[in-house]
């Protein structure tokens, strides 16, 4: 599982039904329709983060706005390289550590 370290500390990151859900809320659109914008990205990496955590059981109180402040577009980016990649590049070496 993605681990994505915000602020010092680290979260459990990953995709859902429940984090496609959140984004189809914040946003108005299915992820499917993303733009591939650094928007959408922080939006759907967000959302991906709330649902781990909710699962989890781990509290993760930021807002969508405190979040985006505390990430740069290098680290959104590097996350994003990850999501076509699958499990592998989750577990394996390429497992950015955005906001570290």
């Amino acid at each position: 599982m993605l681990k994505i370290t915000i602020n010092g500390k680290e979260y459990p990151c990953r995709q859902t039904m429940g984090a496609m859900l959140r984004f189809k809320r914040e946003t108005g659109r299915e992820v499917t329709e993303m733009e591939g914008g650094l928007s959408d990205l922080c939006t759907y990496l967000w959302c991906c983060i709330v649902s781990a955590c909710a699962a989890d059981g781990v509290e993760f109180a930021m807002t969508l706005i405190d979040f985006a402040d505390a990430l740069s577009p290098e680290d959104l980016q590097a996350w994003a390289a990850t999501l076509g990649a699958g499990d592998g590049a989750e577990e394996g070496g390429a497992n950015p550590q955005p906001g570290a």
